[in-house]
C-alpha cells in the first residue's frame, strides 16, 4: 500500500458528527464516496469513536482526513471497527484526537494500518500508547537501526529483574517492531528487500537475547560452564543456534517458521560452584530445551516463534542439540544431497557465533560435494523434492494459488539458485552464499546465468515474496496461498498497491502479474534445468 494522495470528495463529512437528527439519505450519501460495503455499521462505529461533545468535535476536525485514509485501504468497514476498539482501548478521545490533528502522517498511518491488517491493529489495542512511539521514532522516515535496537533492547532489559519478566519484555520489543517494519511495508518507503532483510536482523537480535537469558538462568542453577579438551579453544567454547532456511538467507517473512539447529563445543565440561552436577551433553540439551521453550512459548504477551528443529543432523530422532564435532562427522560420513542444499542457507544467528563459523568451515568440503556425486544426483534429488512438493500442494488442491510451492513460484527460483550455486561452487567460492538475490547477482556476474533470466528472476523473486508477506501479515499466519474468497483476494491486491482503474480491477490486475510471473518462472526453471542433465 503506497502512500496515495488524497481522492477528491465534494462534500464535508462532519456533519456526520455535528448534525443531529441526520436523514438516513443524507447519511449513506456522505459515506458512499469512501468505500464502506455497510454504510450503516460505519456511521455507527462513527458515533462510537466521537465519544463525549468535547471530543466529537476534536474527531470531526480531523474526520476528512481519517475517512480519505481509509478509503484507500483493503478494509474501510474494518478500519472503522479496529478504531472503535482502539479507542475503546484506554486512551482518552481528546487528547488522542488533539494528538492525530497535530501529526497527520501518524493518523494515516493508523488508518492504513487498521485498515490492511488486524494483527497489527491488535498490537496498537494492546498498547494504545505506541502512537507516541511511532512519532518519536520517525517510523516512516527511517529504516530500522538494529545496532541502536540492540543497546535499547539490552537497556530495557535490565530494568527488570525476574527472568518472566525479562522474556515478556522481549516479546513486547518484538511486537513492537514487528509494527515499525509492517507499517514501512505497508506504505512502500521500506522495499521488500528491506522487509526481509528487517524481520530476519530483528528475529536474530530477539534469539540472542533469549540465549542469554536461559543459559544465564541455567548458569545459576547448574554451574558456570568451562571447558576443557583437545582443539578447545576460550574462541571456540560454548553453544551456538545456525538459522537455517529463509532465517540463514535473512529472507524471512511475517509468519515463517524459524528453522534452527544447534550446536555446542566438543570437549569436556567441569562445574564451578555446581548446585546440580550434570554432563556437558546434558547441560546443553536442557539449553536447547529450554530455548526452544520460551521462543514458542504462547503467553499472555504473545509467541515469538515458531520453532522447527527438523534440519539438524538425523532431524527428529537425533538430539536437540549437537556436539560440533559429531555433526561435522555426521555430514562427512552420513550427510545426504538435501543436506548440502539445506547447509548452504546456514548462518550462525546466536550464542557464540566464531564456534558456528568454525563448523560452517569445517562442514565446507561436504556442502561444496565431491565430484562422483555428479551432476545427475543433484539435479535428480532437486526433482524429487520438487515433485514431492507439488504433489502435496496438488492433494490441497493449491497448484495455482500457492505463492511458494506452486510450479513457478518462490521454490522454483530458490532451487535454480540453490542448484547452480551447488554446480559451480567448488570452482567458484564466493557461491557459497545464503541469500537468494546475492546468489542470483553472483551468478550473473560470473556469467553462469544470463542477465535477462538473472534479472528477471531476481524481479519475480521480490514481487512473489511481497505477495507472500501481504498475505501473511493480515492474521500473522503461516500461510503462503492465495485467496479463494474474491472479496479477500481484492484485498490482497489493494495491499499490493493495484487499484481500480477504467481499463482493469485492481484484482484482475494483480492475478495477471501473478500468472505472468509463475509462467516465465517455469519456462526459465525447465530450460535451464533441462540444460544440466
Amino acid at each position: 500500500m503506497a502512500i496515495m494522495p488524497k481522492p477528491r470528495f465534494n462534500s464535508d463529512p462532519r456533519p456526520l458528527l455535528l448534525s443531529p437528527n441526520l436523514a438516513h439519505s443524507e447519511v449513506e450519501r456522505l459515506l458512499a464516496p469512501y468505500g464502506f460495503r455497510n454504510w450503516r455499521e460505519a456511521d455507527a462505529n462513527l458515533q462510537l469513536m466521537a465519544g463525549e461533545p468535547r471530543s466529537r468535535k476534536l474527531l470531526a476536525v480531523i474526520l476528512s482526513d481519517l475517512l480519505h485514509a481509509v478509503s484507500v485501504t483493503a478494509d474501510p468497514d474494518q478500519a472503522l471497527r479496529e478504531w472503535e476498539r482502539y479507542l475503546d482501548a484506554g486512551n482518552a478521545r481528546t487528547q488522542v484526537f488533539g494528538f492525530l490533528a497535530q501529526v497527520p502522517h501518524v493518523l494515516q498511518l493508523l488508518c492504513v494500518l487498521f485498515g490492511n491488517s488486524p494483527a497489527m491493529a491488535e498490537t496498537l489495542i494492546r498498547d494504545p500508547m505506541l502512537i507516541y512511539w511511532i512519532e518519536q521514532e520517525h517510523v516512516l522516515q527511517s529504516a530500522p537501526d538494529f545496532k541502536r535496537l540492540q543497546t535499547v533492547l539490552d537497556e530495557t532489559l535490565c530494568l527488570v529483574h525476574t527472568s518472566e519478566r525479562k522474556f515478556d519484555a522481549l516479546r513486547r520489543f518484538h511486537r513492537r517492531e514487528m509494527l515499525r517494519i509492517g507499517a514501512r511495508d505497508l506504505f512502500r518507503v521500506g522495499s521488500v528487500a528491506e522487509t526481509v532483510q528487517s524481520l530476519s536482523r530483528l528475529a536474530e537480535i530477539v534469539i540472542h537475547a533469549a540465549y542469554r537469558l536461559v543459559h544465564e538462568e541455567l548458569c545459576k542453577e547448574y554451574g558456570i560452564p568451562l571447558y576443557r579438551g583437545p582443539g578447545t579453544s576460550r574462541s571456540s567454547k560454548g553453544f551456538v543456534v545456525l538459522g537455517m532456511g529463509k532465517l540463514g538467507g535473512g529472507e524471512l517473512n511475517y509468519s515463517s517458521d524459524v528453522d534452527l539447529i544447534y550446536l555446542y563445543s566438543s570437549g569436556n565440561r567441569r562445574i564451578k560452584t555446581a548446585k546440580k552436577p550434570i554432563s556437558n551433553e546434558m547441560f546443553f540439551q536442557i539449553v536447547a530445551m529450554e530455548l526452544t521453550r520460551v521462543l514458542s512459548a504462547s503467553t499472555s504477551e504473545g509467541r515469538l516463534f515458531r520453532v522447527d528443529l527438523r534440519l539438524r543432523p538425523e532431524g527428529d530422532v537425533g538430539p536437540l542439540a549437537w556436539a560440533s564435532r559429531d555433526a561435522v562427522k555426521y555430514y562427512q560420513t552420513r550427510g545426504r544431497t538435501w543436506e548440502r542444499l539445506a547447509l548452504l542457507k546456514a548462518r550462525p544467528i546466536a550464542g557464540h557465533r566464531y564456534l558456528g563459523q568454525t563448523f560452517l568451515k569445517k562442514i565446507r568440503p561436504f556442502v561444496m560435494g565431491q565430484e562422483e556425486r555428479g551432476i545427475r544426483d543433484l539435479v535428480e534429488t532437486v526433482h524429487t523434492l520438487r515433485a514431492q512438493i507439488h504433489q502435496r500442494v496438488e492433494m490441497k488442491k493449491e497448484h495455482e494459488r500457492n505463492v511458494k510451492l506452486s510450479s513457478g513460484g518462490i521454490r522454483d527460483i530458490e532451487f535454480m539458485v540453490q542448484t547452480l550455486q551447488l554446480l559451480h561452487v567448488a570452482r567458484h567460492p564466493q557461491l557459497f552464499e545464503s541469500n537468494t538475490i546475492t546468489g542470483l547477482r553472483q551468478l550473473q556476474a560470473l556469467d553462469l546465468l544470463q542477465d535477462a533470466d538473472g534479472k528477471f528472476l531476481e524481479e519475480a523473486y521480490l514481487f512473489l515474496r511481497d505477495v507472500e508477506n501481504k498475505i501473511q501479515m493480515v492474521h500473522e499466519l503461516q500461510t503462503h496461498t492465495l485467496p479463494h474468497q474474491p472479496a479477500e483476494l481484492t484485498k490482497c491486491a489493494v495491499r499490493m498497491g493495484y487499484m481500480d482503474r477504467p481499463s482493469s480491477s485492481a484484482t484482475s490486475s494483480f492475478l495477471a502479474r501473478y500468472e505472468s510471473v509463475r509462467t516465465r518462472v517455469l519456462t526459465i526453471y525447465e530450460r535451464l534445468i533441462a540444460s544440466l542433465i
